[in-house]
């Protein structure tokens, strides 16, 4: 049953006279009583410019209203300049109150538009159910569609759906300032890269607060808001947003070599063509990143426990010898912020393994769950793969855990946690 109720009052054909207003809100009342928890918020969706001042838009819909007495109390008229907006308060409210089920009632016709804003505003951790209302009350004379009648959107619509949110999200104000944390290993002249922190972004879920840069179906930030963060941090360091790939981790250790098809899924990619942008995620998993000032080649991969085992980190190396002719000597690596050995522990069956690689990577290894060190674990294997210990940057790995005014965790978090990235390009 659903948590929450929200009434669609954005349709022109329903706000067009009073008598269409009160019709509408007393089926749509009557429905909350039927098919809602006695405790769900209803929240009253319209537009401010429907055809009267917002105070006198309030007084009308609370009048239609009057006979439901018992509902009063739960009801949250919102209302702003846009749909895209309007949403956006809404998924504010319901995130503050942690609810995920919500019922939309709103008139057939309006039902495909407001599935293009539900889509790029919400994730699958949300549920929807759509009531749709058929009006009977006669169309305006200039209408040439029946709001009984459910209208297809079009790609224009579609478009319209998307500039109304990407001008929308891009109103909103920064939270905190942006910072970006960079290696001097990395030449500042050949490569621009750098690692995000938590800082600067729209997000506004407290886990997620406020760059956070990732989203799935597990999540509730929405790609759209995603987007607007990666936006705002293309703009800040100098990358263009739709030449930007981040890997499609999986805690394995495959490389996509950029140019040749792409896999599903990769923990590491690499490439030498300028004017792209290549990235790894890390919220407790290492972020890494390499260069090859001498043939411009650079990569990004993806490095968590199983990652570090699997050996992603020289497969990264192998590619940009094998695809590009990188000499491993050459080769530049640094390691972006991660989970420190203070807060990471595994079973001491799964710490066995970094234990084999150099007892120094676990501590209290007797105890059942050993804590573990698998940024030293990284640096060994980078090493005995032939990259120069001087070629290697580890100082830059910040506990995320330890740290949460910088950075996402999931491990301190859990499971709706943000992400942050480390990118780089090579500068034309």
């Amino acid at each position: 049953m659903a948590e929450a109720v929200l009434i669609d009052m954005f349709s022109e054909e329903v706000t067009s006279h009073h008598y269409c207003i009160k019709q509408f809100l007393d089926a749509a009342m009557n429905i909350v009583l039927k098919k809602s928890d006695a405790t769900s918020s209803i929240y009253i969706m319209y537009c401010q410019t429907f055809g009267c001042d917002n105070n006198d838009a309030r007084g009308l819909f609370l009048h239609a209203i009057r006979s439901f007495q018992g509902l009063k109390k739960r009801i949250e008229l919102i209302s702003t300049a846009g749909v895209a907006a309007t949403l956006y308060n809404v998924k504010q409210k319901l995130d503050e109150s942690n609810i995920s089920r919500v019922q939309i009632i709103l008139p057939k016709s309006r039902t495909c538009l407001m599935k293009a804003f539900i889509d790029r505003l919400f994730t699958q951790v949300y549920t929807f159910e759509y009531v749709l209302l058929e009006l009977n009350y006669a169309q305006p004379e200039n209408s040439s569609q029946s709001s009984n009648v459910e209208q297809a959107i079009t790609e224009k619509q579609l478009e319209l759906v998307e500039c109304d949110i990407q001008i929308f999200l891009g109103t909103l104000p920064a939270r905190g300032e942006l910072t970006i944390l960079k290696s001097p290993l990395i030449p500042e002249s050949l490569f621009n890269h750098g690692f995000t922190t938590r800082c600067g972004g729209v997000s506004c879920i407290p886990e997620l607060s406020s760059l956070n840069l990732y989203s799935s179906n597990i999540r509730k930030d929405s790609p759209a808001v995603v987007a607007e963060n990666l936006r705002r941090l293309s703009v800040a360091v100098g990358f263009s947003s739709k030449s930007f790939y981040l890997v499609k981790a999986a805690h394995a250790s495959d490389v996509w070599i950029m140019g040749q098809k792409e896999p599903d899924s990769y923990d590491g990619i690499v490439t030498n063509q300028k004017g792209v942008t290549v990235a790894a995620p890390g919220a407790d998993c290492i972020p890494l990143l390499f260069s090859d000032p001498v043939k411009k080649a650079y990569g990004a991969a993806h490095s968590g426990w199983k990652g570090t085992l699997l050996g992603v980190s020289m497969a990264t190396v192998n590619a940009m010898v094998s695809e590009y002719g990188s000499d491993v000597k050459d080769i530049l690596v640094v390691l972006g912020p991660s989970v420190g050995p203070c807060c990471f522990t595994l079973t001491q069956e799964e710490a066995k393994a970094f234990y084999d690689i150099d007892p120094q990577c676990v501590r209290q290894y007797e105890s059942p769950n050993p804590y573990v060190d698998f940024r030293r674990a990284t640096r060994i294997l980078l090493e005995r793969g032939g990259i120069l210990p001087d070629n290697i940057e580890d100082k830059l790995v910040l506990c995320t855990s330890c740290n949460q005014d910088l950075f996402f965790s999931n491990a301190r978090d859990g499971e709706n946690f943000g992400t942050q990235i480390g990118f780089i390009a090579v500068k034309n």
